[in-house]
C-alpha cells in the first residue's frame, strides 16, 4: 500500500511518504520511507514482524532475513526493489556476527552489489541484533 496523496512540500521539492502494511509501523516518530528528488530513504529496519510488532529470530541470520522482508515490502510499495538500492548502511549488535550477517546479505544482493557501511554499535531499537537502512534510485 502505497500513502498516496501524502505528500509535503519541501524547500525545492515534494516528497512522498511511504506507508506500507507489508513492513512494520513505525515506532516512533519517523515514516517508513520517503521518496524525494528520485531517490526513496528506506529507515532503518530490524526483525519486527509487520502483522504482529514481536521481533523475529534469535539469532542474526534469522533477523537479517526478516529485515530484508521488511526492506522488500516497503520498497515494492513504492514502485520499487532491491535491484534499484545504492547503498545499505547496517548496525551490528555485534561485530562478529558480520559473518552471518553477510551470508544472508549476500543472497539478496546477487549482481552489483550496492555500496555498504557496516558499524557496530552499542544497541539497537528492541534490542535487535542488526538494522539495516537503504537508499534505492527511482
Amino acid at each position: 500500500m502505497f500513502c498516496g496523496g501524502a505528500f509535503e512540500r519541501g524547500e525545492n521539492a515534494m516528497r512522498d511518504v511511504i506507508l506500507t502494511e507489508r513492513g512494520p509501523k513505525p515506532i516512533g516518530p519517523y515514516s517508513q520511507a520517503i521518496r524525494t528528488n528520485g531517490f526513496l530513504y528506506v529507515s532503518g529496519q530490524v526483525a519486527l514482524d509487520p502483522k504482529t510488532g514481536e521481533m523475529k529470530g534469535t539469532d542474526v541470520r534469522e533477523q537479517t532475513e526478516r529485515v530484508f522482508e521488511n526492506i522488500k515490502g516497503i520498497l515494492e510499495a513504492a514502485g520499487s526493489n532491491l535491484h534499484h538500492v545504492v547503498k545499505t548502511t547496517v548496525f551490528l549488535k555485534d561485530m562478529n556476527d558480520f559473518a552471518a550477517m553477510n551470508e544472508v546479505y549476500a543472497k539478496h544482493f546477487t549482481q552489483a552489489p550496492p555500496a555498504r557501511s557496516t558499524v557496530q554499535v552499542s544497541r539497537l531499537p528492541k534490542d535487535a541484533l542488526v538494522e539495516i537502512e537503504v537508499i534505492a534510485a527511482q
